[in-house]
């Protein structure tokens, strides 16, 4: 059996009329044709539905209003049943506004939706009984819709319920205020009602005599139109009864003859009012037409006020309203104004093309053009001469300042610079030129170079900031400061919002001639780069023909034109200016300039310190005071502490130059680079040995030929000779020494370790080469030193051996150890004591390498012996023993082996009265020795100890 349809859901389920519903459930029919019925709210609809499923049906609402339910019948199922309701309401349908369902125009309402029937009493936000109708909570509308579908509300609606009103804005009110309520609302009507009573009293008299003037004119009224009967009654009398013609002609010719006598009469006051109507239709005129007429003198007012806005605002109307009208007088009025337009443009465009000028000046300024119709494209105009007028800067700022460096004083040079051979310590530090900053202090002063010899006003000029380098400076302050401006109109260009089009529409435009300005931003960087170049590396132009490198400057040369010590200032401004460049996202290929220039900016810093650097090493000769400080382990001058200082802070000046930032390449990528660092970090290095080859080989005449130099071991400044304090070849070569050793064995691992730390390239292959310099002249200050002091002492052996005619082959029996061997242990003690007030280190090499010496000479001197006597023999045992035995400590294995050897060409001894009188010498040689003797003793014990 077929089962009754079934509606479960709506969707929506509520809205106006026409609004079209999905209606879902269960049993809607078998098809289109079973459909017999469907209600909403019991409104049928049936003519709108449109079959789906049996499980779905669409249609359109009719007028239904509240709350109702949705019926379906079918012809298999009958009429069916619904779980859920609707809810129709009518919304205010206005004059233009389509609607579903006819609409009931027996109240009709303005253009604002008001009902011209008849005026509200009391205003919309005014309650009637004289209480506020906010704060309380209104009642909700779907339940009032439901309590009364057809009323409303609103006091000015013809369905008006004061129910309706009272349950929605006054549902908590008390009866006692409605009362209150009530008071009022009635004291209301009835001032509403005295005030026509009031009138009619007021004005009774007047009142009265409009009545009695209207009495009289109704009684004309009729008179005429009982004459005007009479008069149709004489025209219809037959033609023929009166005399003289018709009475339609006669009635003309005396119409006529009125209408002459009257405009006779009447002439002059008919002319004036036909002027007067001319005048009044041209006032009208004027009147409705007042924004065209007086449009040109608020224009000129208002470009005088700046209110350009306004202008074009009121442009924009004349142009939509009278561009194309065919009235005369309006042509003429808007031509002229078009001129002025047109005027208006010019100045507009003037203005644009002046610079300098802010980024929101010149987009307000293109948007203006662009708002009044400008002709060509303004803002690519303004990016054009926004890009010459950078260049002019650019060039302008190298003009002035090269013009500046040809008009400092000759005597201080052209840039102001410090004499070349000036210590790195003594320069101005990177971050704040000329000045030196002391660690453990935070105020910098500023130091004359050491052995200036200048006037003070001659040596200020040494610490102004050269001319190239304020031109870097203000040269990059240009280009950020103007550049950014230009990429950002650009970026507002190419997106749209500038013009506030599309950026699909500015793609368009933008393809065309986003070429072209890559090309000007690439120009802007390339002149930049080369401006730079050409004041601190001008050799990199030297490929530019004549022309072109004449056009980026040729800066004059100075006397102490040395720039090293502002590289890293003039490193750390270009690295900026990238960083900032990165930053705004510009193409890579426009920025390639830049970024090369600061890249081969950075190695010049490097190569050109390091240089510098090895000046400075060298001129370290010139500043050796030959004051020896002792510690545990030796003594050394100030001059390997100066060494590594001057190495130490130039690393530290360039290590910001060396670190690579993000948007940086690594300084050290190439090869030719990597080498060329290297070398120049090998002769850094290996340049104090040749400062201190220098120093220990100079004669007493090169040294009065250097410039004098302070001593600060004085309490005051005290100029000194330099030959009156320099010491003899002989200290000057062991205190080198003690040098070389000290800056072999501990300041160059620091440095190396340095150089590694910092990421310098090669550092072992640095390393061995500076190693290999510095034991070189270790090898060369000991064979001098030794030189010095084996050749004497070797040298007097062989007088001392034969001294009074002696003959190994007939002596005397010995009596003790002969003078020559005490000479030559004195020797040794007083090269002992030379060498241990320097460098007690050095004493056992010294004085190994010496008893090497003396043994071999004793070798030879017994080797030419060819004839030995017993007692020739015995004295000869006898003094190599004593030798041996007294420098023991620093006997080698050579030297042992050529006493071994010296003690095998002498005959032994055979008696033992001989033996027992060589150990009772021996032991007296020691007894009478034994305070010179000392100094090798305690070498032992301090070997010992170490």
């Amino acid at each position: 059996m077929p089962k009754e349809p079934k509606v479960t859901g709506l969707s929506p389920n509520e809205g106006p009329p026409g609004t079209k519903v999905t209606i879902r459930g269960e049993n809607l029919g078998t098809g289109a044709t079973d459909l017999t019925g469907l209600t909403i709210c019991g409104v049928n609809c049936l003519l709108t539905a449109e079959w789906v499923s049996p499980s779905k049906i669409t249609c359109k609402t009719g007028l239904c209003k509240g709350k109702g339910e949705v019926i379906v019948t079918t012809r298999s199922g009958g009429l069916g049943t619904c779980t859920v309701t609707f809810r129709g309401y009518v919304m205010q349908t206005g004059p233009l506004e389509e609607s579903a369902v006819w609409i009931d125009e027996s109240t009709t309402t303005d253009k604002r939706g008001r009902s011209k029937s008849s005026s509200a009493l009391f205003r919309k936000n005014e309650d009637p009984l004289g209480m506020s109708m906010e704060g309380k909570g209104k009642f909700p509308i779907d339940q009032l819709e439901e309590m009364f579908p057809e009323g409303s509300g609103d006091p000015s609606n013809d369905k008006f319920l004061s129910e309706w009103f009272l349950i929605e804005n006054h549902h908590h009110t008390s009866f006692e205020d409605l009362k209150t309520g009530l008071s009022y609302l009635k004291r209301k009507s009835t001032q509403r009602s005295e005030g026509p009573l009031a009138f009619m009293k007021g004005n009774l008299t007047s009142i009265m005599d409009c009545q009695d003037a209207l009495a009289v004119q109704q009684g004309q009224w009729m008179k005429a139109t009982s004459a005007e009967d009479t008069m149709h009654q004489d025209l219809l009398k037959d033609e023929s009864t009166s005399e003289g013609g018709s009475i339609t002609e006669k009635l003309e010719t005396l119409l006529n003859n009125a209408n002459e006598k009257a405009n006779a009469m009447y002439q002059d006051v008919l002319g004036r009012k036909d002027k007067a109507d001319a005048t009044r239709n041209a006032l009208n005129v004027l009147q409705r037409f007042r924004f065209l007429f007086s449009l040109p003198g608020s224009i000129e007012r208002n470009i005088q006020n700046g209110d350009y806005d306004i202008v074009i605002n009121d442009y924009a109307k004349a142009k939509s309203l009278f561009a194309d009208t065919e009235v005369q007088m309006f042509k003429r009025v808007y031509l002229e104004v078009e001129k002025q337009i047109e005027t208006f443009r010019g100045e507009l465009t003037e203005k644009l093309m002046q610079l300098p000028s802010s980024l929101d000046e010149q987009t307000k300024l293109i948007r203006y053009l662009m708002d009044l119709g400008a002709p060509g494209d303004p803002a690519w105009d303004c990016l054009v001469n926004q890009h010459r007028w950078l260049l002019q800067l650019l060039f302008s700022c190298k003009e002035e300042h090269i013009k500046q460096a040809q008009t400092i004083p000759s005597v201080a040079g052209s840039e102001g610079d410090t004499p070349s051979h000036t210590p790195l310590k003594y320069r101005p530090s990177v971050g704040t030129p000329g000045s030196v900053f002391t660690p453990g202090h935070s105020s910098v002063k500023r130091i004359p170079s050491f052995g200036s010899t200048q006037s003070p006003d001659q040596a200020g000029w040494k610490f102004k900031t050269p001319q190239r380098v304020q031109f870097v400076d203000d040269l990059t302050d240009v280009l950020l400061e103007n550049f950014p401006d230009l990429w950002k109109l650009w970026e507002g260009y190419s997106t749209g919002s500038l013009l506030n089009e599309t950026a699909e529409k500015a793609d368009v435009a933008n393809q065309e001639k986003e070429t072209r300005f890559k090309k000007m931003v690439k120009e802007v960087m390339s002149v930049y780069s080369k401006l730079l170049r050409a004041a601190f590396l001008p050799q990199s132009l030297s490929s530019l023909p004549k022309e072109e490198r004449a056009k980026y400057g040729v800066w004059p040369e100075g006397k102490y034109d040395n720039m090293a010590h502002w590289l890293p200032q003039f490193v750390r401004t270009i690295r900026s200016c990238n960083s900032t460049l990165s930053g705004m996202n510009l193409p890579d290929e426009t920025t390639h300039d830049v970024r090369d220039v600061a890249q081969d900016t950075r190695v010049h810093c490097v190569t050109t310190l390091l240089q510098q650097a090895t000046e400075d090493v060298k001129a370290l000769n010139d500043r050796e005071t030959w004051t020896v400080e002792r510690d545990d382990r030796g003594g050394i001058t100030t001059l390997p502490l100066l060494f590594e200082n001057i190495i130490t802070e130039l690393i530290q000046h360039l290590k910001e130059v060396v670190q690579s930032r993000a948007e940086e390449s690594e300084i050290f990528r190439r090869a030719d680079t990597r080498m060329k660092v290297s070398k120049l970090c090998e002769d850094m290095l290996s340049a104090f040995s040749d400062t201190m080859d220098q120093l220990a080989f100079r004669t007493e005449t090169e040294a009065e030929a250097t410039p004098t130099s302070q001593q600060p071991s004085s309490g005051h400044d005290e100029l000194t000779s330099p030959s009156e304090h320099i010491p003899p070849l002989e200290r000057r070569l062991v205190t080198v020494l003690s040098n070389c050793s000290h800056t072999r064995e501990k300041v160059l691992p620091k440095l190396i370790d340095l150089l590694e730390k910092n990421g310098y390239p090669e550092v072992q292959k640095v390393q061995k080469g500076s190693q290999s310099c510095f034991s070189a002249l270790d090898e060369k200050l000991f064979d001098a030193y030794l030189e010095q002091k084996a050749d004497p002492l070797v040298g007097a052996l062989e007088p001392g051996v034969y001294a009074g005619y002696f003959m190994w082959d007939d002596c005397l029996p010995p009596r003790g150890v002969r003078n020559y061997v005490k000479e030559a242990l004195m020797n040794l003690i007083a090269v002992h004591a030379e060498v241990f007030s320097i460098s007690p280190l050095l004493v056992e090499r010294v004085l190994s390498r010496l008893l090497q010496a003396l043994a071999e000479e004793m070798l030879r001197l017994m080797e030419c012996v060819t004839e030995w006597s017993a007692n020739g023999a015995n004295q000869a045992r006898l003094e190599l023993c004593a030798l041996q035995d007294a420098l023991a400590l620093y006997k080698t294995p050579e030297s042992s082996k050529s006493f071994h050897d010296a003690l095998q060409m002498v005959p032994p001894v055979t008696s033992a009265a001989d033996r027992k009188n060589l150990e009772e010498l021996m032991n007296k040689f020691k007894s009478n020795m034994q305070l010179q003797l000392t100094c090798f003793r305690s070498d032992s014990l301090k070997r010992t100890l170490v």
